[in-house]
Formats: structure tokens, sequence, C-alpha cells
């Protein structure tokens, strides 16, 4: 691999995660690129200058030093949602700039998807990358792979969900102010539920319509249009398959607990973060449900610590990474530029969608 000279664009919790991952990569691949951390821009210069000093950047800058840094050959987008667009926007211009890592949620409006669907054909040479990283769990792929090459039939029903507990405690959501503004922006499913929409989109398929949508959950701290908790109900007209989507904030005792389950008329496929090294399939022609272990089977194969032990998901954020930063062809899903606007469209039209049932309770009380 030729050497990677790395902007970060956000210095917060997130960012520290992608800087663990990057420090990690030598551990696991022997084919590990030349990594230099040249810049890191952060709107508040303390945080920047303390981020660069605790993790090895170069430089902490502002923005306008950033986008004029001819050394940057690869960025990680990771301020604020509601700013991901405009970064990504800028760091495009960027001629040295051939791989951006952009966090999700992509952007905010139709509009903005609308461009992105542009960027594809526009910026067709950059390799882009959406931090969807749980698609990069090995026993995500590995069943996924499983899926597309057996011949489960069409799909009848599904639903996928992503599940977490901690906004029900004040301290937490103090901390967390601009993820609670209004959705798309903010709210459950932008910000959690996306993941579930990714993995739906990946198994399912992009033709995905909105049928309805609800919410659940008010503190007097959160907009009422900010989802606390939400869930939608699609139909896909290719296979006439029904199913739901959900993200929560607000379920007790959760902690970040993902899972899915598809029903097709020759089988079933079902993973729950409980048991994240494996996945469990049926066909009825066999008559039995079989567990499959993945472990840490990432491809290609690495041996830190060995393939045996639990994925687990800063396991997966550094194969992300790796296959983000590989030159290598690479034949597993990848969520890509094409994904982000597909997963967001969704995001964007649960948004109306709950804006009709805030409205419509609102008739009711």
């Amino acid at each position: 691999m030729s050497q990677r000279i790395i902007g970060f664009l956000g210095a917060g919790g997130i960012a520290k995660s992608h800087a663990f991952a990057l420090s990690s990569l030598k551990y696991y691949y022997a084919d590990a690129p030349d990594i230099i951390q040249e810049a890191v821009h952060s709107i508040r210069e303390e945080s920047r200058n303390t981020f660069a000093r605790n993790f090895d950047f170069r430089t902490a800058v502002d923005l306008s030093s950033f986008l004029e840094n001819r050394n940057i050959n690869t960025i990680y987008i990771l301020g604020p949602n509601n700013i991901h667009f405009t970064h990504l926007e800028a760091v495009m211009k960027m001629p040295e700039v051939d791989r951006i890592y952009l966090e999700k949620p992509v952007c905010s409006n139709l509009q903005e998807e609308e461009q992105m669907t542009h960027f594809v054909e526009m910026y067709a040479e950059k390799k882009i990358q959406i931090g969807f990283q749980m698609t990069q769990m090995a026993a995500i792929q590995k069943a996924l792979q499983f899926w597309e090459s057996q011949d489960f039939g069409k799909t009848i029903h599904f639903n996928f969900t992503l599940k977490h507990g901690d906004y029900l405690k004040k301290a937490y959501r103090e901390k967390r102010l601009t993820r609670l503004t209004l959705a798309p922006d903010g709210g459950a499913m932008a910000d959690l539920g996306s993941h579930a929409v990714s993995m739906a989109v990946a198994f399912v398929g992009e033709d995905l319509t909105i049928l309805n949508a609800i919410q659940g959950g008010a503190f007097p701290d959160v907009p009422a249009g900010s989802d606390l908790y939400s869930e939608i109900s699609l139909y896909q007209k290719s296979t006439g398959a029904v199913g739901t989507i959900s993200g929560s904030r607000v379920s007790s005792g959760t902690g970040d607990y993902f899972a899915f389950e598809i029903f097709a008329e020759k089988g079933a496929i079902k993973f729950t973060s409980q048991q994240p090294d494996c996945f469990e399939y049926y066909l009825e022609e066999s008559g039995n449900w079989v567990k499959i272990f993945a472990g840490s089977n990432f491809q290609p194969a690495t041996s830190f610590p060995s393939e045996h032990v639990p994925g687990g998901w800063l396991r997966s954020l550094i194969h992300a990474h790796y296959v983000f930063l590989s030159d290598k062809p690479n034949t597993q899903f990848i969520p890509d530029l094409k994904h982000g606007p597909a997963v967001q469209r969704i995001v964007r039209e649960t948004a109306e969608q709950l804006t009709y049932f805030r409205n419509k309770i609102d008739k009711l009380v």
C-alpha cells in the first residue's frame, strides 16, 4: 500500500475510536499502510489541540488551513452530523485527496442526497467509504455472503433493530446535545437506526418503501422532533416483502443491542449481537437451524490474537479501516458513496413520517 497521510475533520468521541483503529492496524495486518497523522480540525481550538497532542497528530488547525494542506491524501469526516455534507463537499475539491471516510449520516436533506448521487460520477476516481462499521463484523460479512450464495427464495418478511439505553440518563443527554437536534440530522433513527437501515439495504435491497413510522419516549430537554425511539414499516415491491426497522436510545438494559431476522420462502437467517461471533440459518429442505461460527475470521485472515477470539465493535472498526486504506481488490460488501444516500433516503423519509405521526397523536390527546 502507498503511504497514507491522514487528516481528521472532528475531534470528538468517534474520532478517538478512529484514532485507536488506525494505531491498531499494524498489529493485525502485515501489509498495513505507512500512516502519517498529519492534521486534525475541530471548531474548538482547545479540543483540536488536545486531540492532536493525545493522539499524535502533527498539527491542529482551523478549517481553511486544513483545506489548504496539500500533504493530506486521506480524510476522515467525523464532525457533528449536520456538517458532514458540507465537509464532504469541501474535501472533494482537494486534488491530492483520493480517499474519504465519511461517518453517517452522510447528509441532511433531499437536495444534498441528490447532489451526492452526482458525486458518484464526478469523483469516481476517489475511494469513499461510509461509516457503517457494523457491516464489517466477520459474522455479518459471512452471513451476507451466505445469504447471497444460497437459494432462500423470495423474502417474505424481515426486521432489523439497534437498541441503546443510555439516553434515559439526563447527564448522558446533556453531553450529547448536538445529537438531540431534529430528525433527520439527529434522533435515534439517524444516529443509531441508520446502522439497522444500512444492514437492511445490504441484505434485502435498496428498493424499500416506507409505509408508516411511529415514535416513543419524551423528555423536557429533548425536542419532540428528535426521536428517542422510532420504528418504520416497509414494503419491497420487487418481492412483496414487508418488514420493520427500529432504532432506540431509550431501551433500558440493552447496551448496544443489534439484531435482525429475514424470513424467505425457502428458509431464514438471523443474527444477534448477544452472540456476535456467529449467525444462524434455516433451510426448509433440511429442517434444521444451523449456527455458523465466524469469530474474528476476517478476510484477509489475521493472526492477532487469533481467529477464534470474539470479534467486537472495535475489531470491526479496525477492519473497516483496513478495507478503506487497502489497494487490494475486495469481494466483501463495502458501504460506499452509493450506499450512503440509499440509507439516508430512508432516514429522511422516516423523519417525514414521524412528523405525520406526531400531528396525528396531537389530535388524539
